[in-house]
């Protein structure tokens, strides 16, 4: 594929006439440092913490006395000797706060760490993992929410007197990781059945890569905010274990401090300054850290970013020409060669799918969500399945992709794949291996809502690349960088929005950049589930003719699901209509247009409205889809058909092949078709006319499309 120069050339001219570019720049780690510093807030809570962390390290070498020793100048208040003034046994007060910094802080950081790691190893794991581990770890972790921790606390505490630091740190950690984990474990749920978990799934990332760059990254937010507030909290147990006497009372800590000054009745005796400045640093130190979380959102979220900071057009201007002439000195990147063009007559078959049966399992029931579905995929052909929501489309692309996941279960058929070289794969027997290098390489997906199906806290450039790393390890930066660029240019986006995140781009950009994700390996088949949901009409007809553009160019075949008729005939060399997890009908799409030959899909084509010739009322379809758990006898679709006659609650009707008028075939499940039906309401009987205006004597009109 021979595209680079063009892909350069758009990349360019539309880096030039994007006025607006500057104002969507992306901003390197640096100034996102620097936007985020820029807030007065944040910015004041990081230098109080940065001089806390540093007392910490330095204090005991600048401590002016050994804390533990007793002087003449007892129960003194600050002076130039004692700044800080001393306690009842003439101890200086400031030497101990200087101390007692580091006990304190080693304590807060030390059991953030621990309770994090494990919040995040439990949660995660259980969340992403799901199945009998879930179960196993989310009892767990119940089971130390339900207990008392402040009891708990103080029991292990009081077994572990003489321990130290390191005793405190364990004890704040086992009892504090339960609530971490379960806030993660429900981010994930949530998580690993978005659009962009998928797609990673789908182009071959393996687990811990798709957790470590997919899901961790989305939460680490929360994982931060958790860590800063177990930090203020590890500070205050401490501090209250000691106070308790719970704790080693001769290592010093700020609890210590407060501990002897209760003790020694500070507040009785008007010393002040014994316990107020230990009290004012552990209040000072969560106010700050309270701070910082404040700017977490900031740098974690590219949405709460301002973009812009420091940035020139020059450059930008700069960074493009770099990437472009990088590009140009590489050269093109050898792709798989475009087939012939598709012609109805066709018989090469790539795709195979016979008798594919899908269930959804729960509670010993089975769900039949596709039932018996048969249809062939032609090289270069566009095949469209339409349908009402719960019909199946979306289960069957899921099926036709092995993306399926529990309680989805495939029980029966096949799904044969046909390589170029004349080769055949049976997709259903694939290892997890074979399915790694199958999807992507030669089948790929576009997901339905682009927003979702890109991973918001990922440039647009990255997710592209990560396709391309998971397949094509041995590529150099250079050339993957090189591919992005020719991919974007192909699509209609400038190279320069390849540092872009999701939500600068518009609606159809991201999209777009969805089918560039489909194209990054030249696969021969993109299976696209509704990908034009959500867009306005102007973007669909922009977005399909850029399907079609580069179906026509790059020769791949392409299982096109979507809601709109009007859209998938005009778009279609073929369609399938699906109707309870079934094919009702198919056929040529002109033929299916002028002559559907099942009252669904007449029904289907009544519901839009004509743009010429003489108006008319829309029939639409009356009653609702079926409940798949409950399917009625015969003729799943008997409820709602006009046409339904006593045969229809009996039998269950296969697809029957139907020859029109000018000797094109089609195939609908109705038992309209079958011998001995009643002519005189089949869609092709007496009472019909050829042609786009034709009514049934039980007026359900065609309807005119285009």
């Amino acid at each position: 594929m021979a595209l680079q120069s063009a892909a350069l050339a758009e990349s360019e001219s539309g880096a030039a006439a994007d006025p607006a570019g500057e104002a969507t720049t992306s901003q390197g780690p640096a100034r996102v440092w620097l936007r985020v510093l820029r807030a007065p807030l944040t910015l004041t809570g990081v230098l109080i913490t940065l001089v806390f962390l540093f007392l910490a390290v330095i204090g005991p070498w600048i401590s002016p006395y050994d804390p533990s020793a007793v002087s003449d100048a007892a129960s003194a208040a600050p002076s130039a000797s004692h700044l800080l003034g001393t306690t009842q046994n003439g101890q200086d007060i400031l030497s101990q706060m200087l101390y007692g910094a580091r006990a304190s802080m080693v304590v807060g950081l030390g059991a953030a760490v621990v309770t994090t790691v494990l919040s995040v190893l439990v949660g995660v794991t259980a969340g992403y993992v799901g199945g009998l581990g879930d179960e196993a770890l989310s009892l767990l972790a119940n089971v130390f929410l339900v207990l008392p921790s402040l009891p708990l606390t103080i029991i292990l505490a009081a077994y572990l007197p003489h321990s130290g630091s390191l005793g405190i740190i364990l004890v704040i950690s086992v009892t504090g990781w339960a609530w971490g984990a379960r806030v993660l474990r429900a981010q994930t749920l949530s998580l690993r059945k978005r659009d962009f978990v998928e797609a990673a799934r789908a182009t071959g990332e393996k687990t811990w890569r798709i957790i470590l760059k997919d899901i961790l990254p989305n939460q680490v937010a929360v994982i931060a905010a958790a860590f800063l507030g177990t930090v203020t909290g590890a500070i205050l147990t401490q501090a209250s274990l000691a106070f308790l006497g719970l704790t080693d009372v001769t290592q010093w800590s700020w609890g210590t401090i407060l501990y002897w000054a209760q003790v020694s009745s500070a507040l009785l005796t008007g010393a002040w300054w014994w316990f107020v400045p230990a009290g004012l640093a552990i209040a000072v130190l969560g106010t700050a850290l309270s701070l910082v979380n404040f700017g977490i959102d900031e740098f974690i979220n590219p949405r709460l970013r301002q973009a812009g900071i420091g940035t020139k057009k020059a450059q930008r201007a700069q960074v493009v020409k770099r990437r472009t002439k990088r590009v140009k000195q590489r050269g093109p990147v050898v792709a798989r060669p475009a087939g012939a063009p598709f012609t109805p007559d066709s018989t090469d078959v790539i795709l195979d799918v016979r008798d594919l049966k899908v269930d959804y399992v729960s509670d010993g029931s089975r769900t039949p969500a596709v039932s018996d579905v048969s249809f062939t995929l032609r090289r270069g052909e566009v095949l469209g399945i339409a349908g009402e929501s719960g019909s199946g489309k979306s289960t069957l692309a899921y099926a036709i992709t092995r993306l399926h996941k529990p309680p989805a279960e495939i029980s029966q058929g096949e799904i044969v794949y046909t390589k170029a070289d004349g080769g055949t794969v049976d997709v259903l027997g694939m290892d997890e291996d074979e399915l790694r290098d199958f999807r992507w390489e030669e089948l790929s997906i576009v997901f339905q809502s682009a927003m979702h199906a890109l991973n918001p806290i990922m440039r647009v450039g990255e997710q592209i690349e990560d396709v391309i790393i998971a397949h094509r390890p041995r590529m150099t930066r250079q050339e993957r960088a090189a591919r992005v660029v020719e991919l974007l240019g192909i699509v209609g986006i400038p190279a320069d929005r390849a540092g872009s995140y999701p939500h600068e781009l518009s609606g159809g950009m991201r999209q777009r950049a969805m089918i560039a994700v489909g194209l990054a390996l030249d696969p021969e088949i993109i299976v696209m589930d509704e990908p034009t949901t959500a867009l306005d009409v102007v973007i669909q007809r922009q977005i399909i003719e850029k399907i079609m553009e580069l179906k026509d160019r790059l020769g791949f075949s392409v299982v096109f699901i979507t809601h709109d008729l009007s859209l998938l005939i005009e778009l279609s060399d073929t369609i399938a209509v699906m109707y309870g997890g079934k094919i009702v009908e198919t056929a040529a799409a002109d033929d299916f247009y002028r002559r559907p030959q099942h009252p669904y899909s007449r029904g289907l084509l009544a519901s839009f409205p004509t743009l010429g010739g003489p108006k008319r009322e829309l029939t639409g379809i009356v009653g609702s889809p079926p409940d798949l758990r409950r399917l009625p006898s015969g003729c799943a679709f008997r409820p709602r058909c006009p046409l339904a006659f006593d045969a229809c609650a009996a039998e269950i009707p296969r697809l029957y092949q139907v020859t029109g008028p000018d000797g094109g075939t089609s195939r609908a499940a109705c038992l309209l078709h079958a011998e001995g039906a009643p002519k005189s309401a089949a869609p092709n009987g007496p009472d019909a006319t050829d042609g786009p205006d034709t009514t049934t004597t039980n007026e359900l009109a065609t309807g005119e499309m285009r």
